[in-house]
C-alpha cells in the first residue's frame, strides 16, 4: 500500500463522515417537525452511517499499519471486523424501524405532513449518497479496501431506501399518510438486504474465503514460468486490502540451488503481475522428470550424497544396467570409512535403477589443497610446443597449436595448450583425438604428469 492510497483512503473516509453528519441532522430536524417516521428512520439510518463511517476512518488508520512482532500478517482484517460491525447497526436499526412502522400502521390516526423542506432534505439526501457512493467505490476497488467497500454499500442503499422515503412524502401528500410507515418497512427491507450483502462479503473475509477466480488466475500464471514443472498447490487468504499467496510448485530435482531461487524469484513476480496486492510466499518441491538421462539422474543420486563422481560409465549386459563411476573422497579417509561412503552411494544407485542394476565404484582421493608450482622455462616450452605441432601434423584433425604453458610440480609437469579443430567435429570424436595427442605427447617429453587441452573452432581463441 503506497503513502497516496492510505492518503486516500483516509480522506475519502473523513468526507463520508461530514456527509453522514450532515444528513443525519437535516433529517431528524425536518422528520420531527413533520412526525414523518420514514425521515425519522432516515435519519436513524444516516446517524448509524455516520457511526460506520467513524469506524471505517478507524479501521483503515489501523488496517494499513505494517506487519510488526505480532501480527505476522499484518493489521488488514480489522476492516472486515469494521464491516462486520456495520452490519450488526444495519440489522438493529431496521428491526428498530420496522417495529415502529408496523406500530403506526396499527394506530387509528396517522399524523404526517409532507413539507417542502421533507422534500428539499430527502432530494439532497439523494444527491450525496450517490456522490459519496461513487467516491467511495473509485478508492475501494483501487486500494482493494473492504471497509471502504462496505461503507459505499452503506451509501448506495441510502440512494435506495431514501427513494422510497420520497414515495412515501408524495403519498401523504396526496393525501394518503399511510405512505410513510410503508415507505419506513420499505427502507429498513434495503437496509436488510444491504446488510446482509455486506454480513456475508465480511464473514468469506475473516474465514480467508479466496477472492474468485484468483487462484486460477495464480496458477495458470505460474504453469507459464519457466522451470515449473507443476502447481501442487495455491492457498490465497485475503487480509485488507492486501492478498496473501501460498504457492507450492514442483521443478526439476536436477536444478542447482541458484536455479531453484531464480524460478522462485520468476514464480513470485508471476504471481504479483496476476495480482497485483498479493504478499508471496513459493516453495519448491523436487521432481523426477520424465526425460532425465541414466547420467543426471546418477548425478543428482550422487548430489544428494554431497559426493564428487566422475567418468560415469553405463551399458547393458542382457538387457541388465551396468553403472560404474570413480568416486572422489578425502585421500586421509581410511578405507573402512571410504568403503561405508561409497556403499551408501551404490545403494542409492541400486534405488533408482533398480534393484538388478550393477553398480560398480572406483574409489579415488580427492585433491584437497593446492598444488606448489613453478613456470618452465622458456626454451623447454618451446620443445613442448614443436613437439605437439609434431604430433598434431601426423593426421592433421587438430591443428592451430598455440597458448602453450607449462608448470613444475611435485607430481611433475603440468601442460597446458589449446588446439583448433573442424566446427562440425563432434565432441566425442575431438575427446578421443585429444586423448592420443596427450598420450602420444607423454612418450615425446618425460616427466608429464598431467595434460590439459582446449579444443575450439578456428578463429574462436
Amino acid at each position: 500500500m503506497t503513502h497516496s492510497d492510505t492518503h486516500d483512503k483516509k480522506a475519502v473516509a473523513v468526507s463520508s463522515m461530514a456527509a453522514s453528519m450532515a444528513m443525519t441532522i437535516g433529517k431528524f430536524i425536518v422528520g420531527i417537525l413533520t412526525g414523518s417516521l420514514g425521515l425519522i428512520s432516515e435519519a436513524l439510518h444516516s446517524f448509524l452511517d455516520f457511526g460506520a463511517t467513524v469506524m471505517t476512518y478507524l479501521a483503515v488508520r489501523v488496517s494499513d499499519k505494517p506487519a510488526d512482532a505480532e501480527h505476522h500478517y499484518g493489521h488488514g482484517k480489522i476492516e472486515a471486523l469494521t464491516a462486520l460491525g456495520q452490519t450488526l447497526l444495519l440489522f438493529v436499526t431496521s428491526i428498530w424501524i420496522i417495529w415502529e412502522a408496523i406500530h403506526r400502521l396499527m394506530a387509528p390516526k396517522i399524523e404526517v405532513e409532507a413539507t417542502v423542506w421533507s422534500f428539499i432534505v430527502i432530494i439532497s439526501s439523494i444527491a450525496i449518497d450517490i456522490w459519496r457512493t461513487i467516491a467511495l467505490r473509485r478508492v475501494a476497488k483501487r486500494t482493494r479496501s473492504v471497509a471502504l467497500e462496505a461503507n459505499a454499500l452503506h451509501f448506495s442503499s441510502d440512494v435506495l431506501s431514501s427513494s422510497v422515503v420520497l414515495v412515501g412524502l408524495v403519498f401523504v401528500s396526496l393525501g394518503w399518510p399511510i405512505g410513510d410507515p410503508i415507505a419506513a418497512i420499505g427502507v429498513s427491507l434495503f437496509v436488510c438486504h444491504a446488510g446482509w450483502q455486506l454480513s456475508k462479503r465480511t464473514f468469506d473475509t475473516l474465514i480467508d474465503t479466496a477472492p474468485q477466480g484468483v487462484a486460477d488466475d495464480v496458477a495458470a500464471a505460474v504453469r507459464a514460468v519457466p522451470g515449473v514443472a507443476a502447481v501442487n498447490r495455491v492457498r490465497i487468504r485475503p487480509a485488507g486490502s492486501a492478498v496473501f499467496a501460498d504457492v507450492d510448485v514442483a521443478v526439476g530435482r536436477g536444478l542447482t540451488l541458484a536455479k531453484v531461487a531464480e524460478v522462485k524469484q520468476a514464480v513470485s513476480a508471476a504471481v504479483q503481475a496476476a495480482s497485483p496486492a498479493a504478499e508471496v510466499t513459493v516453495s519448491t518441491h523436487p521432481l523426477k522428470l520424465d526425460d532425465e538421462t541414466i547420467h543426471q539422474r546418477a548425478m543428482i543420486i550422487a548430489a544428494s550424497h554431497g559426493a564428487h563422481v566422475h567418468h560415469i560409465t553405463a551399458h547393458r549386459i542382457d538387457g541388465r544396467l551396468s553403472l560404474s563411476f570413480d568416486l572422489a573422497v578425502d585421500g586421509k579417509l581410511p578405507l573402512a570409512e571410504a568403503h561405508r561412503i561409497a556403499s551408501a552411494l551404490e545403494a542409492d544407485m541400486q534405488s533408482e535403477f533398480g534393484a538388478e542394476t550393477e553398480v560398480e565404484t572406483h574409489i579415488e582421493p580427492m585433491q584437497d589443497s593446492t598444488i606448489a608450482g613453478s613456470k618452465v622455462a622458456a626454451d623447454e616450452v618451446m620443445e613442448i610446443s614443436r613437439a605437439l605441432e609434431q604430433l598434431a601434423a601426423k593426421d592433421g584433425l587438430l591443428t592451430g597449436i598455440h597458448n602453450v604453458r607449462a608448470r613444475h610440480t611435485a607430481l611433475g609437469k603440468i601442460v597446458i595448450f589449446h588446439c583448433t579443430t573442424a566446427p562440425e567435429r563432434t565432441v566425442a570424436e575431438i575427446h578421443r583425438l585429444v586423448d592420443d595427442l596427450e598420450r602420444d605427447l607423454r612418450v615425446a617429453v618425460p616427466g608429464i604428469w598431467r595434460t590439459v587441452a582446449h579444443a575450439e573452432p578456428p578463429g574462436e581463441g
